[in-house]
């Protein structure tokens, strides 16, 4: 760029302007270089000013030199500091085709006081902001047309300004490659610091650049103009926005400020650790912060991560029956609630707001099909040209003249097609091929192209004329007496096309017929008022009609003679070229028996296609019945030309096979199609032209008056000259003369472009001429029409395309679109065209591609792979012969070895990312990418496209990608927990180091979980290999497990939870389920499983010995405290090792079986200490005679009871197997309790069968005959003895049912005492059989019987074993006894 965009004001634009015009001038080839330090004029300071000669000359001096090619810098702000760049550039030889100069310039002060040159300070940054001048920043603003009358005047302006600076330089100027600057005493080469060379050859790298820019803006601009190859694609795939730093950083605050609560939206408590899950895990994430630094992110991809998390969370949810309410309905509310914070928005905000954000949430309409002026903005833009120069540009084109750019067209494929005939007879000008039979096969490809093109061209429509429309009226025609059909002129309309058509692609003069040049027009006539009328009555009703000699006629409206206005507007086809228009005027005649109506006047008008009047008064022929006053009408009337008659006057011509007579005549420039015109003279009311002259193989150009020929309306003069044949014409005004010859250039193809004379143009005649003409001079002097006047032919398109290819993938990399790498369709278009119109090679244009592709994922833009995919693969097919573009089978050395460079690298680009698939591809973002990769490194891999690479092959080296992922993941995963500084840190303790461990292995396991969701499918089929990919992945994780492990104490355990942690991820993982790392796990764990059962088993075993021994029989729970003790921890060991679900089968059914039995006996040791106590305590209340009926049973010994009884109903769980014999255990225990429980009871109830046998031998001293008798019934005793028994018995029987746990148990003892009591005193009374009762006795033995038999109904013993035989024989007998003793 030649100066900063900021200057380009009103003021600032005008000498920026005039100053760049010497430096933006062309040479072709472009990639010249030199500076011409002997070209010096002193009264000319630009050199664009200079003769060819003159500048050719200097080149050719300089045509050896060196020029630099500055590469792409990534970091162009480095670029636009205040000093000089001082940094050499590498040389590369001036006949090079590989240089591609960048389009980026950095902006530096020029400190040179040799050179007063404009400095650039815009560059082609990756903002595309960047890329936008203050002269061309708005696009709304459009592109000048050159008929713009405020724009010509400020260009006026600009140059005048100019010019008067310029003028005002009195000091020499001289050239240097271009550029003007002052002459100064210049020192010696010797004296000139490399600093100033530097800056030197730095200012001449800007202006060749910026000429490359212009001249490739020029092409483009064409290509645009007028495109006739290929069309803008509405079918591509949408792109969204992309979010940039600040969108994630905004995000990241939004769902930040939900989690603590800042904002509206209502939630549940699993939403809302969905949502803390999405941002500590996703939005946090460093991946997903490189993601959209390098443009690969779009909310849809943010959406979608969040979408795919709460779907597994939801879907794994239990149904629940009573929430009338469908997970795909929880997964929508949860969805909107995302958006809502996501959009910064509550849900209280209304509906519409919604409704916006969420259209501005998607992608928007800028994809769609651009306009011209759209696409012109854009590459400039993308070129960093300014809105003066395209302005200059497009005016001095012709861009918006058809017939200009179709004429362009011509003449360079004309060039293309003598070029391609030089090369078949200069085979050393060609590319070297990969074989030499290709050089013949290059021509005919080149002829076939070019043929194409024209076919193509051929293939635009040239339309004879505005469509045909039948006559209508702004206004009712009800009143049009004089309609008449229109089916003459419609069956004329389609004659002439049949015969248009048929005759449209004939090639030599004898096939085109007249009809060919029937021409189709439209005349617009409007009666408007008619003045002139006062001598009729105010109240009498006039109209008009109106005519093309030839045609229908058309009547306007009534109106009366006070007011005759009309707006009626009537349209007429006609096939003549110069038509008579008639329009009448008529009063009605108000007579019940008049035919006619009286006719006030009338008027007839010839006209041609360049008639155009509006509001134009006009005199009518007065009839008898109008008066004397002069009689008027308004009309508008215009004549349209169809778009194929591209000029037509009155001219003078003479030629030698036709108009032999020099003489004036109508002529028309009549297109057929686009490579066939002629030149038609006409005559009135004729449609058929008289004479016509195809310009096929004519030449054009300005003449030398002929005084012999001169006339008063013929003094300008051109003529049209071919072999055996001149035509001389002749017109009346230098500015018609002008655009006959422009008409006649384009239509004739001819190379030479026809210089006018230098005459005086007449101020006062401004027409279109004139402006071309100003419009030409200014480009001229603005150095501009170097660049619009150079031959294509003479470029090297395939350096131009590269770059303009480069700087669009730039621009399109930095536009707000989530694009990938994907141009827009508008850019794909003005490409495609650039390349079918100028030849660029196809595998070419993709090579070039690829590299472009190449280097900026290696500067940290996301790239597509299927991008990548598409160019390879027709790089490759046209590598391999198979011809993809169906018109190039020849392959040169160029695409070969660019085409072996770039697969080699595009092979370590891929590679690099497979293994680095995590962060290269953040959670799957972009959807699909890493399958596509995996897609296209099996194409790079193979040898051609006919030989595709093996399965082992391919295996392999995704096989080696993979090993290497497992490492540099476990490496960064690693790193993360800063396991390097921890683990092997000596200080930190063995507990510190564990859970450090255990963190990585979370790590770790949260890895390999996205790694599954997001990755797996990608890689579904090679899921062996990422199976391996994961062991490898554990097999590091072990090298740090064994080191910790290792470093810990022998008593210590705290390594379990680790154990845990990974057997429970590996066990319910389909594949590492009993995998390597499983296997190493299970070894390394094993040893301290053991070592941890036997301890405890010791430990427990202790804790039995010492506890018993100690123990105070205080009751606890269920049982006393060293039971309990002991059965938590045979319970808390079972669980854990239940807990640790060992992987090995055999080895979990050892450490069930092992448990199972270590619990048997531990249990059975703590019933042979419980039975022993409970054997010393029962001893403890007796009496040598036994014991005494205020005995009261120890609760120590309803403690020792309901320990074994708690043993009992523990030994099912603690002793019961899961597999194989499950009672192998239990049923011995449980045997061995129940023993135990069955003496206890018997000692029980033997001890307090004891108390009643005490009491019945106090009794037996009251018996008949005894000598105790008589004297203890002097006492008169009543029941004392009794009395004490059913104390006691009440006493001992609440003890058993507060103190013993188990009521069955409880319940038995109570049946037993019961049963043994009554059987006791069965057999006492029975001993007693002949014998009396002593009073005394009768009365003990009621009150016991009756006294406990309530009592032990009341605990619940039964009535059958209350009521038992025993019991009703004791009460017979006690009844009789009681009967005898009241007898005496």
């Amino acid at each position: 760029m030649l100066h900063d965009s900021s200057d380009d004001d009103e003021n600032g634009g005008a000498d920026i302007g005039q100053r760049t015009a010497s430096q933006n001038r062309p040479v072709a080839p472009l990639n010249r270089s030199g500076i011409n330090n002997k070209s010096v004029n002193a009264n000319i300071v630009s050199p664009l000013t200079s003769t060819k000669s003159e500048h050719s000359s200097s080149i050719s001096k300089n045509s050896s030199s060196n020029y630099y090619s500055p590469q792409i810098n990534p970091h162009p702000s480095s670029t636009s500091s205040s000093t000089p760049t001082h940094r050499q550039l590498p040389k590369l030889p001036t006949n090079s085709n590989r240089i591609s100069p960048s389009l980026s310039i950095g902006s530096s002060t020029n400190t040179n006081n040799l050179y007063d040159i404009p400095q650039p300070s815009t560059i082609i940054q990756t903002d595309s902001t960047s890329l936008k001048s203050d002269d061309s920043s708005n696009i709304s603003d459009g592109h000048l047309h050159p008929s713009q009358q405020h724009q010509q005047q400020q260009q006026s302006s600009i140059y005048n300004q100019d010019n008067k600076k310029v003028n005002q330089q009195e000091s020499i100027s001289r050239s240097v490659g271009g550029i003007s600057i002052d002459r100064v005493p210049s020192p010696s080469t010797s004296l000139i610091s490399d600093n100033e060379r530097e800056e030197t050859e730095r200012v001449e790298r800007e202006l060749e650049l910026k000429r490359k820019r212009l001249q490739i803006y020029v092409f483009v601009c064409r290509c645009i103009s007028c495109p006739f190859n290929s069309k803008q694609s509405s079918d591509m795939a949408r792109k969204y926005l992309k979010i940039n730093l600040s969108q994630y950083n905004l995000t990241k605050e939004r769902f930040l400020a939900f989690l603590n609560g800042k904002t509206h939206i209502e939630a549940d408590e699993a939403f809302i650790n969905a949502v803390r899950s999405y941002y500590e895990v996703f939005l946090k994430s460093e991946r997903v912060g490189k993601l959209v630094q390098s443009g690969g992110s779009c909310s849809d991809d943010f959406r979608d991560v969040f979408r795919i998390n709460i779907e597994k969370r939801v879907r794994s949810l239990p149904d629940i029956d009573s929430l009338k309410i469908s997970k795909d309905t929880v997964l929508a509310l949860w969805m909107s609630k995302f958006d809502a914070i996501y959009r910064g928005q509550d849900q209280d905000q209304d509906n519409a707001n919604s409704r916006i954000s969420k259209s501005s949430y998607m992608s928007t309409s800028a994809e769609l099909i651009m306009s011209k002026e759209q696409l012109y903005d854009m590459f400039q833009n993308i070129l960093s040209i300014k809105k003066f120069e395209h302005q200059m540009i497009f005016n001095s084109a012709q861009l918006d003249n058809n017939d200009e750019q179709a004429a362009t067209i011509r003449r360079e494929l004309d060039g293309r097609m003598k070029q391609a005939e030089s090369l078949q007879r200069q085979r050393g000008l060609m590319p070297k091929f990969i074989h030499k039979e290709m050089d013949s096969l290059y021509v005919d490809e080149l002829k076939k192209s070019i043929n194409d093109l024209m076919s193509n061209l051929e293939s635009l429509p040239v339309r004879g004329g505005s469509e045909q429309k039948f006559l209508r009226s702004k206004r009712s025609n009800s009143h049009n007496r004089h309609g008449s059909s229109s089916g003459s002129s419609s069956l004329l309309y389609s004659s002439n096309k049949s015969l248009y058509n048929e005759s449209n692609f004939e090639d030599n003069d004898a096939g085109l017929s007249k009809l060919a040049f029937v021409l189709n027009f439209n005349v617009n006539i409007t009666c408007k008022e008619v003045r002139g009328l006062k001598s009729i009555p105010t109240n009498r009703i006039v109209y008009c009609t109106m005519e093309v000699e030839g045609g229908e006629k058309y009547r306007t409206e009534h109106a009366e003679a006070g007011k005759p206005v009309w707006e009626s507007l009537a349209e007429f086809p006609t096939n003549q070229i110069l038509p008579i228009v008639k329009v009448k005027l008529f009063m009605e005649n108000p007579g019940l028996l008049s035919l006619d109506d009286n006719k006030l006047g009338k008027l007839s008008l010839q006209i041609d296609p360049t008639f155009n009047k509006t509001n134009w008064w006009i005199d009518m022929i007065k009839c008898k019945y109008t008066s004397n006053e002069q009689l008027k009408v308004k009309l508008d009337v215009r004549m349209e030309k169809p778009q194929n008659l591209k000029m037509c006057g009155w001219c003078y011509a003479r030629g030698k096979n036709v108009w032999k007579t020099w003489k004036r005549r109508y002529y028309a420039l009549v297109q057929v199609s686009q490579y066939c015109f002629a030149t038609c003279s006409y005559r009135e009311r004729k449609s058929e032209p008289t004479e016509m002259m195809p310009l096929e193989g004519y030449t054009v150009d300005y003449a030398e008056p002929d005084n012999g020929l001169i006339m008063h309306d013929g003094k300008y003069f051109f003529k049209a000259v071919r072999e055996g044949d001149v035509v001389t014409f002749a017109t009346n005004e230098e500015n018609e003369r002008h655009s006959w010859v422009q008409a006649l250039y384009r239509a004739t193809g001819q190379s030479h472009k026809p210089t006018p004379p230098t005459t005086q143009i007449n101020k006062s005649n401004s027409t279109s001429g004139q402006k071309d003409l100003l419009d030409s001079d200014r480009s001229k002097n603005l150095g501009f029409d170097e660049y619009i006047q150079s031959d294509p032919c003479k470029f090297d398109h395939h350096d131009l395309f590269k770059a303009l290819q480069t700087a669009t993938l730039d621009f399109r990399l930095n536009d707000p679109y989530c694009s990938l790498g994907w141009l827009s369709p508008g850019q794909s278009y003005v490409l495609e065209e650039y390349c079918s119109r100028y030849g660029v090679r196809g595998c070419l244009r993709h090579l070039y591609y690829l590299n472009d592709l190449l280097d900026r994922a290696e500067q940290g833009f996301m790239i597509d792979p299927q991008l990548l995919h598409y160019s390879y693969v027709f790089c490759t097919s046209h590598v391999s012969g198979n011809r993809p573009d169906n018109n190039v089978s020849t392959i040169t050395m160029e695409e070969r070895d660019r085409f072996s460079e770039i697969k080699e690298r595009l092979k370590q680009f891929l590679e690099n990312q497979v293994t680095n698939f995590r962060f290269s591809f953040p959670f799957g973002r972009p959807e699909g990418a890493l399958k596509a990769t995996l897609s296209l490194l099996e194409r790079v891999l193979s040898k051609d496209i006919a030989t595709p690479i093996s399965r082992d092959d391919i295996r392999n080296f995704i096989r080696k990608c993979l090993e290497n992922a497992a490492y540099t993941n476990y490496t960064r995963v690693s790193d993360q927990a800063k396991i390097e500084e921890m683990v092997y840190n000596r200080d930190d303790s063995p507990r510190k180091k564990i859970d450090d461990l255990i963190h990585l292995a979370e790590l770790c396991i949260e890895l390999l979980q996205q790694d599954s969701e997001h990755y797996q499918e990608a890689f579904k089929q090679y899921n062996d290999l990422l199976i391996e990919h994961e062991e490898i992945f554990w097999s590091l994780f072990a090298v740090d497990m064994e080191h910790v492990i290792d470093q810990q104490p022998i008593e210590s355990w705290d390594s379990f939870p680790l154990f845990q942690l990974l057997n429970d991820y590996l066990r319910q993982h389909d594949t590492l389920s009993n995998g390597r790392f499983h296997q190493q796990l299970r070894d390394t764990f094993a040893p301290l499983v053991i070592r941890y059962v036997d301890l405890m088993e010791s430990c427990i075993a202790q804790s039995i010995h010492k506890g018993f021994e100690k123990e105070n029989w205080k009751s606890k729970t269920r049982g006393c405290a060293t039971s309990e003790d002991m059965l938590w921890k045979l319970d808390a060991l079972q669980c854990f090792i239940r807990d640790l679900h060992w992987p090995d089968a055999i080895f979990a059914e050892h450490l069930e079986k092992r448990l199972k039995q270590m619990a048997s006996d531990m249990i059975e040791a703590c019933g042979k200490r419980v039975c022993r106590h409970f054997e010393n305590w029962i001893k403890k209340g007796g009496l040598i005679g036994g014991t005494s009926s205020d005995y009261l049973l120890p609760s120590e010994c309803c403690v020792m009871v309901n320990v074994i009884l708690d043993c009992k109903a523990q030994a099912l769980k603690l002793c019961a197997l899961h597999s194989g014999d499950l009672h192998q255990y239990h049923t011995r225990i449980d045997e061995y309790l129940e023993k135990i429980l069955s003496d206890m009871s018997k000692s029980l109830i033997q001890k307090l069968v004891s108390v009643l046998d005490s009491v019945f031998k106090k009794l037996s001293r009251y018996d008949e005959g005894s000598f105790f008798a008589q004297i203890l019934s002097l006492t008169k005793p009543i029941n004392e003895d009794g009395q004490s028994y059913v104390s006691c018995v009440n006493a001992n029987l609440e003890q058993l049912r507060q103190r013993i746990s188990d009521e069955i148990f409880t319940l038995n003892i109570f049946e037993e005492w019961y049963r043994q009591q009554t059987h006791f005193i069965f057999i006492w009374l029975g001993e007693r059989a002949e014998i009396s009762l002593h009073p005394y006795q009768l009365a003990c033995l009621l009150l016991i019987l009756k006294k406990t038999h309530g009592s032990f109904e009341l605990q619940g013993v039964q009535d059958k074993d209350l009521n038992s035989q025993a019991y009703s024989s004791i009460m017979q007998r006690l009844h009789f006894e009681e009967t005898a003793n009241a007898v005496k």
